[in-house]
């Protein structure tokens, strides 16, 4: 009977529990689909918000197309009929058109540069460095059809007008050696807009004022919308190296330096009271500079054009600044520089305006190594020998030499770690399975027998500032720019003794000797230092140091070749007769310098000596015995574990 009750009871429960794991499915079936359905709403609302988007963008470069033709075709017919049509568009502006002049471009030329101002927009339409050629010797320009600079003026009228597509008017004055170039755009007889530019007769650097006459009752007493873009020309021989060098950089808030990005796709920054703007190539600079009246607020972009690194793209990036001009009283009155020119530190710090800070020297004690040591001593060198190549030479063998002090206390203790070496192994060997004591026994040795740990790594770590303060200096030395040297015809770029067919990622298409050889030489001096080290045991836990080491005699070389095959030659070449000349002074030491037999018999006198312990071995022992009776503590509470 029992078992009878308990079969109705299971019969009973069965169909329950059917029903509430079909509802369970149902449930989530359909949660399922909605979510589903949800997503692909979404995605379908997103595609729809891109694709308006996109013909919103088509139909206003469209309107704005349509806008600069028709302008282009009311300043061409310049009757009547064509003021009366213009003034619907351009509102007082259209007076423009009645002004009558023949001048077209106007052109300036000192020994340093020539400049081209184009009638339609009052701005350069190319600007030539005349002292430099790009890397296959063709003028050098910095604007060539590739920049666009623009106000938005609003008038009191409601109309928008961009001054990038009217014409304005020139004037030239001679004042002494300056040369003023006046282009004005007419609202009326004797109201204006004007870009004037004063030129000196040998300086990169002008002036550049915005101002305006008699215009209170035809702008709007409103901000005026600046826009200034460049797209950055491709100069030298390899454009990835180019490319990671060059960025849009700014001074703002009185004296801080920002950047974008150089390795991002895009980038973009805003920032506050900016003192100037710099679209920065890798040897060479186009300023625009406010020193008496900062821009209040301005936002940057910065689009990278040459990420691929295909070396047939004629630009590495394109920048852009939107910021805009506060008027006075219904005018504009702003008194500004530019600097069109090379990436000369010493020209640059001349102009006290701060603008030397673009070239990228090294933060902290790397700026100041390069800036109170490297610059004076490549200076000096350069200024009675011609030949840049024999002035690196003497440049590394100065900075060797200055530094062999602590070439020789590294070699010096690894001398002294090397005679310590067997009693060492005997540590190691009695306490092999007691990291804590092995460690602290060897360390009683060390410092019985007067020997440092740290001896031999502090001098190495003083090597750190001057080894990274090099690598900033060379790609920011344009003395070294189009310098040949042997067989390398650029110290700026790349050198190459072969072409490949092909290209292999990282490393490139083609053999830099110098490379080969500053690679070839760390894994010498890499492979004789190693020789020199003690051999350390393992600690639990811890990588095999020694097998570490071992790889990285191998890979570091490998790696420096392949990061400097498409480097500046220029420091291919340093590196090379820096490793070549430690090569020279460890061999120097070791035989001529360091007696072996001498430093053992000083070694075994320290041991006979008491010696008191250091702060720093002290410590170090304090915290080793707290670590192994913190393991033999680990050790018993296993064992009582087991027990149970």
């Amino acid at each position: 009977m029992a078992k009878n009750k308990k079969q109705i009871k299971k019969t009973q429960e069965e169909p329950n529990k059917k029903v509430f794991n079909l509802r369970f499915f149902i449930t989530y079936t359909l949660l399922f689909i909605s979510t589903y359905m949800m997503m692909k709403s979404c995605e379908k609302q997103k595609m729809l918000e891109a694709k308006q988007k996109k013909e919103q963008k088509i139909k206003d470069s469209l309107a704005k197309l349509k806008q600069q033709e028709t302008t282009k075709e009311l300043i061409i017919a310049k009757d009547s009929a064509g003021v009366a049509k213009a003034a619907q568009l351009i509102g007082s502006f259209s007076y423009n058109l009645t002004v009558n002049d023949q001048q077209q471009d106007v052109v300036f030329e000192n020994k340093l540069i020539k400049a081209v101002i184009a009638k339609k927009g009052g701005y350069f339409k190319s600007f030539e460095l005349k002292k430099y050629k790009t890397y296959d010797s063709l003028p050098l320009f910095l604007v060539k059809d590739n920049a666009k600079f623009n106000l938005k003026l609003k008038t009191t009228d409601g109309k928008e007008v961009d001054t990038d597509v009217l014409d304005f008017h020139p004037s030239v004055q001679k004042d002494g050696d300056k040369t003023t170039i006046t282009m004005k755009l007419y609202a009326g007889p004797d109201k204006f807009l004007a870009y004037e530019y004063v030129f000196e007769p040998d300086n990169y650097m002008f002036d550049f004022n915005i101002y305006t006459k008699n215009m209170a009752g035809v702008l709007q007493n409103t901000e005026v919308p600046l826009h200034w873009e460049l797209k950055a020309y491709r100069h030298e021989k390899s454009i990835s190296y180019e490319n990671r060098f060059t960025s849009l950089k700014f001074e703002y808030e009185d004296g801080k330096v920002d950047y974008l990005s150089e390795m991002k796709e895009e980038d973009e920054d805003k920032a506050d009271d900016v003192n100037w703007i710099d679209y920065k190539q890798h040897f060479f600079s186009t300023f625009l500079i406010t020193p008496e009246k900062a821009f209040d607020k301005a936002k940057f972009k910065q689009i990278n054009l040459a990420k691929s690194g295909e070396d047939t793209l004629k630009y590495t990036k394109h920048f852009f600044t939107d910021t805009a001009l506060k008027p006075q009283d219904g005018n504009l009155s702003y008194q500004m520089k530019m600097f069109y020119g090379p990436n000369d530190y010493k020209l640059l710090q001349s102009y006290d305006l701060g603008i030397e800070k673009v070239i990228p020297l090294g933060w902290g004690i790397f700026g100041w190594v390069n800036k109170w040591l490297f610059m004076p001593l490549f200076n000096f060198l350069s200024s009675f020998i011609g030949n840049f190549g024999i002035v690196i030479i003497l440049m590394t063998i100065i900075i060797r030499l200055l530094v062999s002090p602590l070439t020789y206390k590294t070699y010096l203790s690894q001398a002294k770690s090397k005679i310590l070496k067997p009693e060492i192994e005997e540590i190691n060997k009695k306490y092999k399975d007691n990291p804590a004591k092995r460690q602290k026994e060897v360390m009683a040795l060390q410092s019985k027998a007067g020997v440092s740990p740290l001896a031999g790594c502090i001098p190495s770590l003083l090597f750190i500032p001057i080894f990274y303060a090099l690598f900033r200096f060379f790609p920011a030395a344009i003395g070294l720019r189009q310098k040949g040297f042997l067989w390398a015809d650029d110290l700026s770029a790349y050198d190459s003794i072969a072409h490949l067919p092909f290209k292999i990622p990282m490393y490139g298409d083609h053999v830099s000797l110098l490379a080969l050889l500053a690679s070839i030489t760390m894994f010498v001096y890499m492979k004789m230092n190693a020789t020199n080290q003690t051999s350390m045991p393992t600690q639990e836990g811890m990588p095999d140091m020694q097998k570490m080491m071992k790889w990285m005699i191998y890979l570091s070389p490998v790696m420096l070749l392949f990061f400097f095959n498409s480097y500046a030659s220029g420091l291919s070449l340093y590196y090379f007769i820096s490793n070549l000349m430690t090569i020279i002074i460890l061999i120097v030491i070791k035989k001529y310098v360091i007696d072996e037999q001498k430093i053992k018999s000083v070694i075994e006198e320290n041991k006979k000596k008491p010696k008191k312990q250091g702060r720093f071995a002290k410590k170090m022992a304090e915290l080793m015995e707290k670590a192994e009776e913190q393991k033999r503590l680990q050790e018993e509470m296993k064992r009582k574990q087991k027990k149970k």
